[in-house]
């Protein structure tokens, strides 16, 4: 057989295999077999210059179309395959959206947002509605229509973080307090969750922290009724058999001013040794009050006729409490060694 035929019975062979490859991997194995460095092919091409002159020519004309027919057919049929492979691969990965969805494995509430979400629903089932507001103030609906004026002490107290043009990050979620009674007519009973700012940064204070605020405006309200209904939603949410107790205290904006005290829900106060109640049988949980008449004149309602009660908590300190958690920034921090737990 002579080299021109060779490289005939070669390029027949290797049209024949590219037209039965299915995949380009089987294309790949084609072209390296008869294309490759160690292709016969490609041995004949290197052996030209040893050939007689004479036969130089036909032997270099003849494999050089038949590389060139090989390479177009290989080229064609790469097309035609992957045209196939992509059609076969979206048939593969196809989703049927009508299909019920495949959850994601079960995670867990922040221990934060577990205790907004009792309080908050407890107020709810009271018939308490839920307010928001911006979390950017003022300082009038910050400060001044609470019964805080300029140079009053309570504005150092706050801690606040003071931006352009007037505005504060909100230091409380009392703000929203004076949104609602300024927007409507009395009777008003509003829960404010929401995220608040100072400047505080230490095991048991952060620069952002959650607080929950109450408000009830209405006929005849007394501090009868606030105790009554924060010893309700102090048993919702540590047991029934918490009781609490009011302190006298002050808030600029409530008159008179009482903190609430829980009963320690793990010991009961029998234990001098408690990690929680530190052996006092007590833990501080909130401030609250009669709402001052002078914020119930600033947003037009009449204190002879109206009165209400108020109050303040933070579901952080209520959390680090419930669990046991003695760093406050461990919420913020996004461990999930942390958050898993819960």
């Amino acid at each position: 057989m002579s080299v021109v035929e060779r490289i005939e019975e070669l390029k027949t062979e290797a049209l024949s295999a590219l037209a039965d490859a299915g995949t380009t991997k089987d294309l790949e194995s084609a072209r390296v077999r008869y294309l490759g460095r160690s292709a016969d092919l490609t041995e004949i091409k290197k052996g030209i210059r040893d050939l007689p002159p004479d036969d130089r020519k036909a032997v270099g004309g003849a494999s050089n179309r038949a590389t060139k027919e090989i390479e177009a057919a290989l080229a064609e049929r790469l097309a035609e395959v992957a045209v196939s492979e992509r059609e076969e691969r979206l048939r593969a990965e196809a989703v049927d959206v009508t299909l019920p969805g495949v959850p994601y494995p079960k995670g867990s509430l922040h221990p934060s947002l577990r205790i907004i979400d009792e309080v908050v629903d407890f107020f709810v089932g009271l018939g308490y509605r839920v307010a928001e507001g911006p979390e950017v103030e003022t300082d009038y609906y910050n400060f001044t229509a609470l019964n805080i004026p300029p140079g009053h002490p309570a504005r150092g107290m706050q801690d606040t973080f003071f931006l352009d043009d007037g505005l504060v990050l909100r230091t409380h979620t009392s703000p929203v307090q004076v949104r609602t009674m300024l927007s409507q007519e009395p009777p008003v009973y509003i829960v404010c969750p929401g995220r608040t700012y100072r400047r505080d940064s230490d095991p048991t204070h952060t620069p952002m922290f959650n607080q929950i605020e109450g408000l009830a405006v209405d006929k005849g309200l007394t501090l009868g009724d606030l105790k009554g209904t924060l010893a309700a939603m102090a048993r919702h949410v540590f047991g029934e058999d918490v009781k609490v107790r009011l302190r006298p205290s002050y808030f600029q904006f409530v008159e008179p001013g009482v903190e609430l005290d829980v009963s320690c829900f793990v010991c009961g106060g029998s234990d001098p040794n408690c990690k929680v109640c530190k052996g006092a049988g007590w833990i501080e949980m909130l401030g609250a009050g009669m709402v001052d008449p002078a914020v119930l004149s600033e947003a037009g309602y009449d204190p002879e006729e109206y009165t209400g009660f108020a109050f303040g908590m933070g579901p952080d300190r209520m959390a680090m409490v419930r669990y046991g958690i003695p760093d406050l920034r461990l919420f913020f921090e996004g461990d999930l060694r942390f958050l898993q737990q819960f």
